[in-house]
């Protein structure tokens, strides 16, 4: 079997008293289940897999049942050595099969734990751990994961699947159900392979262009793609083969009510540094030299900091960072600081708009949905960055904005919250943030919405569905046809919060970790989130608000928690960026215009946008921008 080229010496392992060897691997994973056993062959099902091959370049494994109406496949991207053991689809006990995309972080506890209980194990994978869980606790085993994951377990006795999705949708798992036979794959490519209809969902591009998102809150399991869903992140599917059919269910929420009121701060800290530091020890489990994203911004870099400091072997001291030379928002001179502070070899890459264009089919063809800005080329080539240092698991910081309030747009939503309590003058929160150049408007229609906050949402839809009647470009066709079904979704909850909650689990990261997810499988490289520990974000959840955002500034459980590792230039930094690149300039070059002016051609023939837009001057606009038209344009056209 292959073995990475970075693989570790016998007397690198043996100082790795806590990493066992294991068969992790970010794979890609491809079913069928079919009612009539000639309807499909082990032939449709090697074509699922080989257009999942860049998740999994180094094996495939294919199985069948004795009736031939079950068919599972697998790609898989090896870190270790490997027997035959580990692969997969694999058998356990004789009666369960399993394929299996991502990591449980916490395996070497649960394969303990089983043990006790009588389980025995011919492998050294998490794979056969979840095997052996769903045996021990069934539909709840989901619950004992700590991980990112997606896999469908087939059980010949009861003739049902078992399918899940970890917590926070880090892990892609799409079906396909037309009553005769359920397709399922981590990529919808792979469905396509297998025949099933192109077509894309109008309403989910009206929405794209609209608001820039290419996700239903209302509806969870909505693609852009019409006939083909996705199980919603913290959900399980179960597939009867008695009855031919489906059922999902959510297994996972955080619960709002759960608040820790009278936690001391010190409290707090020492709370959140175990669970981070736990989290990242946890993600550090590998064969194989870990590497970091660093960008330069505090979440980026508290992880550096910690993992460096972590002891383990398999730390590789390499950082990987997009810079781009010139542009006014380049954090390369933060993250080289963090670098020399922790004596690692930091990597760079100077992301160009050459670069982005030559790249460009290849970057749609792996995302296979639009995408809001070019700050996910930028992460493209960061793990296109670790493939050519042969490093092949990065830690990275998302999820920190969202559980943590790191974005200027949640102070709004904290000031709302106080004012409706009485206390935002007292606190002097709104005079603390512009002190420290934070120029977020807080004017009184926020506090409005603090006072009538169900008031406060439907004037939110209603202002979105004007936005859209008026918007000039679109035909009125397509503005009727598509716009009866409103997919704007306001948070339920407006304090910080609230909505907190509904950027992490309702809508706004899934997308974000969609772009991690196929940049790092583009490349065969595997992204390890240690924000997303679902025990560190339940427990940051349970803390009131002021723990987020303290002192005018965002992050203040994180900063205090870091602020004796990191420079202060780093700990303390008011200037959130985000993972941003010059993308208003790569807009005005030739090239890229020509590309636009393309694009909108495309979308006029298509009846979508109307003619006269094809005179109207491209405006560039950075990345986080509001109505940046141009770039939705472009993007949505090269999936049509």
């Amino acid at each position: 079997m292959p073995r990475c080229a970075c693989h570790l010496s016998s007397d690198l392992l043996s100082l790795l008293p806590e990493i066992i060897l294991d068969i992790y691997s970010m794979c890609g994973i491809a079913g069928i289940i079919q009612l009539s056993p000639s309807a499909y062959t082990k032939e449709t099902l090697v074509k699922m897999t080989g257009a999942l091959a860049h998740r999994g370049p180094d094996g495939e494994g294919l199985w069948q049942n004795e009736t031939a109406t079950v068919l599972l496949g697998h790609r898989r991207l090896s870190i270790i050595d490997l027997s035959e053991a580990g692969q997969q689809p694999m058998q356990y006990l004789n009666r369960y099969t399993i394929i299996h995309n991502g990591e449980i972080y916490n395996y070497i506890e649960l394969r303990e734990e089983l043990q006790k209980k009588g389980y025995s194990f011919r492998s050294q994978t998490d794979t056969e751990v979840i095997a052996a869980s769903y045996d021990c606790w069934k539909d709840n085993c989901v619950d004992h994961f700590d991980g990112m994951f997606a896999f469908a377990i087939w059980d010949e006795s009861k003739r049902e699947l078992f399918a899940a999705r970890d917590r926070f949708g880090e892990k892609p798992f799409f079906y396909f159900f037309d009553g005769h036979c359920l397709f399922f794959a981590s990529e919808m490519k792979a469905l396509w392979a297998a025949g099933i209809e192109k077509k894309m969902n109008q309403k989910m591009l009206f929405n794209f262009i609209t608001i820039g998102y290419t996700d239903n809150p209302a509806k969870p399991d909505e693609t852009f793609y019409e006939g083909i869903a996705k199980l919603p992140a913290a959900s399980i599917l179960k597939f009867s083969f008695l009855y031919f059919q489906f059922s999902v269910q959510r297994y996972w929420d955080i619960d709002l009510t759960t608040q820790h009121k009278n936690i001391s701060d010190q409290s707090a800290i020492e709370q959140f540094t175990h669970l981070f530091n736990t989290s990242i020890k946890r993600r550090l489990r590998s064969d194989v030299l870990v590497g970091t994203s660093l960008s330069g911004g505090l979440d980026s870099s508290s992880i550096t900091a910690l993992s460096s400091g972590s002891g383990t072997a398999n730390q590789s001291h390499l950082c990987f960072t997009a810079s781009f030379p010139g542009f006014e928002k380049d954090e390369s001179a933060f993250s080289k600081q963090v670098a020399d502070n922790f004596k690692l070899r930091q990597v760079m890459t100077e992301v160009t708009a050459t670069e982005l264009l030559n790249d460009w089919n290849q970057l749609c063809y792996h995302q296979e949905e639009p995408f809001g800005s070019a700050s996910i080329y930028a992460q493209y080539k960061v793990f296109e960055l670790a493939r050519q240092h042969n490093v092949k698991v990065l830690l990275d910081g998302q999820g920190a904005d969202e559980t943590l309030a790191g974005y200027h747009k949640y102070y709004k939503w904290y000031w709302q919250e106080l004012f409706r309590k009485g206390k935002l003058s007292g606190r002097k929160e709104l005079s603390a943030a512009r002190e420290l150049g934070v120029n977020e408007p807080f004017t009184w229609q926020n506090k409005i919405a603090a006072w009538f906050p169900s008031f406060a949402s439907i004037v939110m839809e209603r202002q979105y569905l004007l936005n859209v009647i008026r918007h000039e470009d679109l035909t009125k066709d397509f503005v009727q046809l598509q716009s009866k079904e409103a997919y704007y979704c306001p948070p339920d909850h407006f304090d910080l919060n609230g909505v907190l909650y509904f950027n992490t689990c309702t809508h706004g990261l899934e997308e974000l970790l969609r772009y991690a997810d196929r940049n790092a499988m583009a490349h065969g490289r595997e992204v390890r989130l240690p924000f997303l520990s679902h025990e560190l974000v339940e427990f940051v959840f349970s803390l009131p608000s002021f723990f987020k955002i303290r002192n005018g500034r965002t992050k203040w459980l994180l900063r205090e928690s870091v602020k004796a590792l990191l420079p202060e230039s780093i700990t303390w930094r008011t200037d959130k960026v985000g993972f941003e690149p010059p993308q208003k300039d790569w807009m005005t070059k030739p090239a890229f215009q020509h590309l636009i002016q393309e694009a909108k051609r495309k979308l006029v023939t298509e009846k979508i946008l109307n003619k006269e837009v094809l005179d109207k001057k491209i405006v560039p606009l950075s990345s986080h921008e509001a109505d940046n038209y141009d770039w939705r344009y472009v993007t949505a056209a090269a999936y049509l």
